[in-house]
């Protein structure tokens, strides 16, 4: 049985992300562009989810 070589070359390394302040500027004109289109941007309370409960409300009546 004959067994070809592996080659030895390495793949190539991914690219460098883009510098946070290249990506702050497009989040600015994504921003820009999503209100300008009359779309408005709903701000959450802090400690509310976005996910809705599979539980039902329990009402606990103390006063019987």
């Amino acid at each position: 049985m004959v067994q070809k070589k592996q080659s030895l070359t390495r793949k190539s390394s991914p690219k460098k992300q883009a510098a946070a302040a290249e990506t702050s500027e497009t989040i600015a004109e994504q921003t820009a562009l999503f209100l300008k289109s009359g779309k408005k941007i709903e701000v959450i309370q802090s400690g509310i989810s976005h996910k809705p409960t599979l539980e039902a409300k329990k009402q606990i009546n103390l006063r019987s």
